[in-house]
């Protein structure tokens, strides 16, 4: 007791030194004050990995249990009686915890002692709390200004003046079609002083069939779309696309985002099931399939699961799963048993391929060899469990029957193993050869820290699991869903890991808004994603204009308060979309099988055995969007690359935003860039007017807007200086002019103004959304 006394002194001068800095007492916040620290500074060695002494901070039930002393660390009420605040202010160095590294300081063991002195309160995770209909601050107008209002008006801070119209409907444009609008458009929406202006704008976006691709091109990052198997082999799939229309079609359809995720799990459990249910079950296709010669059959159809369950876990429930394949999670609720329930839904979902959109002649016969191909192979998959001497005759008869389907139409999907079910164990280690059969089989459950499945019957399945994902008291799909939304909107998320609502995930921003947004999302929209997004672009929160407020610089850099609206840059494939579309060239056919436009040949050449013939696509192929571009995971099309797109070997919600030099330079001189700033001249010559008249027009196509003088000056210099470049370069100026000449222009003039408007097509600002 007198080591524990001399603690408690000890605390007592931390009081005091701490009391000098800090002032009087602060009331605590567990999320905020607490949490973190026993994240950074005690779950290393006392978390879910690993529980030393029988100690852990992951919860409060494990924190206040018996340790291996059979005396617990924590006594809620009594720091000075608590082993775990002795430990971590004794003098000893060897004693004292965290072990090997600098003590926490006296202002962070106050805050333990005030908690613990406090009862040691644990509130549930804010994640987790149910939804709330709670409403909102009380003002007028769109309930999401009164939250954001109302935490400016905390800080004593005004919000941003509203946009002007031409950055609006640029702004509106480019987040709900991805395409910039017409300069008819913009003139049109500016001179319209009516009321409801600004909701039909809003209306026709949505309406238009290019919103679907906009926000399909976000649903598919977090689905992994690629066009190819992945691994080294890297095979072509000839009815990837498939899935990607089914994405563009249901968000047009404004498929109710509960129905969207339930085709997706489970379509094929689906009564009635059609061929677009069976579809959508691609989703789960959209993984690795590793095809090379002498691998393990069985161990590369694990990992497929185990990629499925990480992926619901991301896409979903914005939550770590993966951690439970190997062990319980460090910092989460989650245990392995966990993990493994949510493996079992998955484990008897086989491959299944039909004629699906149309059948050919010979549907019939086609399906009769396919089902001869498929008795063979299911017969080999089956010895090679246990005999592994059949890894390269099963690989390859896995390889012919990929051919065969890919030559012969057919459209793979998933479907639930009737006969023959496979059992589930955990897996030691996470190791497949390794399953722990003596601690009894796993059914299909879903992860204890949630509200509990409602199974249809005795043996829950994937429809089950589909249904408890969208069931209004599960309170993580809604608000996972909602954040996401939100960040496409603004640029970032209301909570700053959207792929990690975990304890070391980011607190909310504006926590209340979240929390109503996302009741509101399955009640009253009913899971609409266009009405959600009405309901945000709306919103004065959204018009405000994104001009940086030197004031708020030091206060709030990264706007997390919303006291404006953010610039960032427009993703990959709408950085292709725009340039195409300024000049002409953009073809705005919707959906269909994934095109070649050019490519370098070194990054064609990068496939596996260079068996991959790369033939660029002709005509108006050549010019679709960068969403139907062929995605190879092995040779990702460098503009695409480049610009951040991801690589499909895992979930991505949240795109990185990098700036770098060489994406200035692939504007300048990749041959998409060139190619639209070669159209986009032609088509200011084809216009008559002055040099400062065509240079005005470029603005009002690229940008929105017309140009200030002192922006036009350095143009028509440029211009001048090409001019007199090219006037005895005729050969050169024929090889930069390319297939796009002017009419009744010298090839001469018509390069010099190629030279000039790639330096439009390459400001900032016409690859910034504002």
């Amino acid at each position: 007791m007198m080591t524990r006394f001399i603690s408690a002194m000890a605390i007592g001068l931390l009081f005091c030194h701490s009391s000098l800095t800090s002032g009087a007492n602060a009331v605590i916040d567990f999320d905020r004050d607490i949490r973190p620290l026993l994240n950074d500074h005690c779950a290393g060695c006392h978390g879910g990995v690993k529980k030393k002494g029988g100690f852990s901070v992951i919860s409060r039930e494990l924190l206040l249990a018996p340790t291996k002393s059979d005396e617990p660390a924590v006594i809620p009420g009594k720091a000075g009686d608590s082993e775990m605040i002795y430990l971590l202010t004794a003098d000893d160095p060897d004693e004292r915890m965290p072990p090997k590294k600098p003590p926490l300081t006296a202002r962070q063991i106050k805050l333990l002692t005030q908690w613990i002195d406090s009862g040691a309160p644990w509130p549930k995770h804010w994640a987790y709390e149910p939804l709330s209909d709670k409403a909102a601050p009380s003002t007028q107008g769109n309930p999401i200004d009164r939250f954001v209002q109302a935490r400016l008006t905390e800080r004593g801070i005004r919000p941003a003046p509203m946009a002007d119209r031409r950055t609006l409907i640029r702004r509106l444009s480019l987040d709900l079609t991805g395409l910039l609008p017409t300069a008819r458009e913009v003139e049109a929406f500016e001179k319209d002083t009516s009321p409801n202006a600004y909701d039909a704008l809003v209306d026709r976006l949505l309406a238009s069939p290019h919103f679907g691709e906009r926000w399909a091109r976000h649903w598919l990052d977090e689905a992994r779309y690629a066009d190819s198997e992945g691994y080294e082999k890297d095979s072509p799939k000839n009815d990837a696309y498939r899935f990607r229309d089914w994405v563009i079609n249901a968000i047009n359809a404004d498929m109710p985002f509960d129905q969207f995720t339930i085709k997706q799990i489970a379509g094929d459990l689906l009564p009635d099931r059609t061929e677009d249910d069976l579809i959508a079950t691609k989703f789960h296709l959209q993984t690795q399939f590793n095809l090379e010669g002498g691998v393990d059959s069985e161990e590369d159809r694990t990992k497929r699961i185990i990629d499925r369950v990480n992926t619901v876990g991301t896409v979903w429930l914005a939550t770590t799963i993966v951690c439970g394949q190997c062990h319980d999670h460090p910092y989460d609720p989650v245990v392995r048993r966990d993990f493994y329930g949510l493996y079992a839904f998955f484990n008897n979902a086989d491959l299944a391929a039909d004629f699906l959109k149309g059948k050919p002649k010979g549907a019939g016969k086609l399906r009769a060899e396919r089902a001869k191909k498929w008795a063979s192979l299911s017969a080999i998959l089956k010895q090679q469990v246990s005999n592994k001497n059949l890894n390269n005759k099963t690989q390859a008869t896995l390889t012919g029957l990929r051919k065969h389907d890919n030559a012969k139409g057919f459209t793979r999907y998933l479907e639930e193993r009737k006969t023959n079910r496979r059992k589930t164990y955990l897996f030691r280690r996470g190791d497949f050869l390794q399953p722990m059969t003596e601690e009894g089989e796993l059914i299909p459950k879903t992860p204890a820290m949630l509200p509990p499945m409602k199974p249809r019957g005795e043996a829950p399945d994937r429809l089950d699991l589909a249904r408890w994902l969208v069931d209004g008291e599960n309170p993580l799909t809604s608000r996972v869903t909602v954040n996401k939304v939100w960040m496409h909107l603004f640029g970032q998320p209301i909570s700053a890991q959207a792929n990690d609502f975990g304890s070391r995930g980011a607190l909310p921003s504006h926590p209340g808004l979240l929390t109503w947004l996302s009741h509101w999302f399955i009640h009253d929209a009913k899971w609409s994603r266009k009405a959600l997004i009405k309901l945000i672009v709306t919103s004065k929160t959204y018009q405000q204009s994104s001009a940086v407020r030197p004031e708020l610089l030091e206060s709030d850099p990264d706007n997390t308060l919303l006291a404006r609206q953010n610039r960032f840059r427009v993703e990959a494939e709408i950085v292709r979309d725009i340039a195409l579309q300024v000049s002409e060239l953009l073809s705005r056919k919707v959906g269909g099988p994934s095109v070649f436009p050019p490519l370098p040949a070194i990054v064609a050449k990068q496939t596996y055995a260079n068996n991959f013939r790369y033939r660029a696509s002709k005509g108006e192929d050549r010019y679709r969007r960068g969403m139907y571009t062929f995605f190879r995971r092995t040779a990702i099309d460098p503009n695409l690359a480049l610009f951040d797109c991801p690589d499909s070997s895992a979930s991505s919600p949240m795109r990185d935003r990098s700036n770098n030099p060489l994406q200035a330079l692939a504007v300048l001189q990749n041959e998409v860039f060139h190619e639209s700033a070669q159209a986009f001249a032609k088509q200011l010559l084809a216009s008559k007017g002055s040099d400062d008249a065509r240079l005005r027009r470029a603005f009002d196509l690229a940008l929105g807007r017309q140009p200030h003088s002192v922006e036009v000056q350095p143009l028509l210099k440029l211009l001048r200086s090409a001019r007199g470049y090219y006037r005895d370069q005729t050969e050169q100026a024929t090889q930069l002019v390319g297939p796009h000449a002017a009419s009744g222009v010298s090839i001469q003039e018509n390069a010099a103004w190629v030279a000039t408007v790639r330096a439009v097509l390459n400001l900032d600002e016409f690859l910034t959304r504002n």
